[in-house]
Parts: C-alpha cells; structure tokens; sequence
C-alpha cells in the first residue's frame, strides 16, 4: 500500500517536476556552462575561470560590471527604505475596522501592480518630459515649478528617479502581504492587550509589528531578488544603454547588452553567461544571509 501512495505522488509530481527541469534547471546549468567556454573563429573551447578573470581583472569589463552592481544595490536599497515602509504604513492603515471604503482604496493602490512594464516606463517617461509631460504644468499649478527638472535626462536623478517610479508600481506587493500578516493576528492576543491597556498604534508597535516580522523578512528577500533581477523598467524607459551616460545601468541591462549585443557591441553569449553566473551567485549569497542568519534570529526572537 505505502509503494502505491509513493507511485501515486511520484505521478502527480512528475509534470511539475519536469516542466520546471526545462524551464529552470536546465537553463541554469546551461549558463553555468557556457560562461566556462570562449569561442574565437568559430571554434568554442573550454577556458575554465578565464570569463571571470575577464570581468572582473579587465578594466574595461570590470568598470562596467561594478557600475551595474552598484547601481543594483542602490535601487534595491531605494525600495527597502521607501516601498516597504510605506506597504507596512499602508497596510496598518487599511486594516483599521472604521476605515470606511478600505477595499476601494486596496484596489486602487494595487491596480499599477498589474500593469505592464512597458506602459508604466512609457508612461512615466511621458509624464516627466520637460517638453509635453504634465508633471511641469502640475507644479506650476501649486508653485513649485522652480522644482522641476528632466530627472530623466540628469545622472544624478535618472536612477533615483525609475526606482520611485517602481515603487508606486510594486508598493501593493508588501500592503497586500503585510495586511494579510495583520489579519491573521489572533484577535486573543489583541484583546489581552487593550486589556493590559495598550490601544492605537502602541497595539501596533508592541503587538502587531513584533507579530509580523516573519511576513517582513520574506518581503525584504522577495524585494531584494526582484530588483537584483530588474530588466524591464530601466530597458523600457532609457533603452539598453540605460541612459544617461549608463547611469541607470544595472546588472539585468549589461547582461542584456554583453550576451545579445546592441548597436556596436557584437553579443558575447560566454561573457554574458558569465555576467548571469555573478548575478545568481550575488543573489544566492543574499538569500543565504538571509535565511541562515537573519530568519534564524526571528525565531529565536518569537520563541
């Protein structure tokens, strides 16, 4: 009987298990493989650890690729200190029980979620532009024209300017799972706390955040595996130059442009396998830290 229950769950795990072999696993190792060959007049022939040295010894790749990253690191830390707060704000605040009309307002912060990248990077390169956008004419309207400048078009601005801009898109990611976090707090637990005297937001602060910080930590990893393999929104809104002068190049668009090429760069499928490699070991190094070290000392504060 126990052979045919595991022939049975062997059955059901089988096409999972392959379809995400093919699209997964296979791939993986694929790039893992590449990024360990050259290929010169045709000819591809192993080279081991010669692609790294490459990235990381040569100054023209080296330059490049520690752009990228630090570009990378600062978009990501662009969403840890502004979307997360804010999704934790939001969603202390949406869960209220005298919050009238709480449901609109959710649907209303999460519906740019659902967008594509391409409208929102369109759109929002539209509504900045110095020439026909509207953000000018707005503030004009309330006097802060003096305030406004091409964001887009300034090094300084430009990165700084599409993370926030992917904040408001991705910001209903944590209100939605930070709210889910909040409504699954034991009304118990609650009860003995207005009991002992504690209301308002001292519920919040010594009650509920201690409760959710699970909820925090798994959204604080989901953000940093999501921005460490941004493409889209850069690629949509500055190209794959990541424009101006690759000030919002991040490591997803010198991928893009060393494996497939653009304009002059002939692709390099090895070199970008490589530049792939990195990224997978700098975003496995962080959910590692994460999960050995940062979860563990969660638990132990829960216990």
């Amino acid at each position: 009987m126990a052979s045919r229950s595991r022939l049975h769950v062997a059955v059901f795990l089988a096409p999972a298990v392959l379809v995400y072999t093919a699209v997964m696993i296979w791939p993986l190792f694929n790039t893992l493989r590449l990024s360990l060959y050259v290929e010169a007049d045709g000819v591809r022939s192993f080279a081991g650890l010669a692609n790294f040295a490459t990235l990381f010894g040569d100054p023209r790749w080296s330059e490049a690729f520690w752009n990228a990253l630090g570009n990378n690191f600062w978009f990501f830390v662009v969403h840890m200190l502004v979307q997360n707060p804010i999704g934790v704000a939001l969603a202390a605040i949406l869960s209220h029980p005298r919050l009238r009309f709480a449901a609109l307002y959710r649907s209303a912060i999460f519906i740019p979620t659902i967008l594509s990248f391409v409208i929102v990077g369109f759109a929002w390169k539209l509504i900045l532009s110095p020439i026909w956008g509207i953000a000018p004419g707005i503030l004009d309207a309330v006097g802060l024209k003096a305030l406004f400048a091409p964001w887009l078009g300034r090094e300084e601005y430009a990165l700084t300017t599409l993370a926030l801009i992917s904040v408001w898109q991705f910001v209903g990611i944590p209100m939605m799972l930070i709210y889910a976090a909040l409504l699954s707090i034991p009304e118990e637990i609650l009860e003995a706390g207005e009991i002992d005297g504690i209301t308002g937001w001292s519920a919040f602060w010594r009650i509920k955040l201690p409760l959710i910080l699970p909820s925090i930590g798994i959204i604080s990893i989901l953000t940093f595996v999501g921005n460490f393999n941004a493409f889209d929104l850069i690629y949509a809104a500055q190209g794959a130059l990541a424009g101006p002068d690759f000030s919002t190049d991040i490591l997803g668009t010198f991928l893009y442009r060393t494996f497939f090429g653009f304009q002059l760069q002939l692709g390099d499928p090895h070199m970008g396998s490589a530049i792939a490699t990195a990224m997978f070991a700098i975003i496995l190094a962080g959910v590692c830290i994460y999960l050995f070290a940062i979860q563990t000392r969660m638990r132990r504060y829960q216990f």
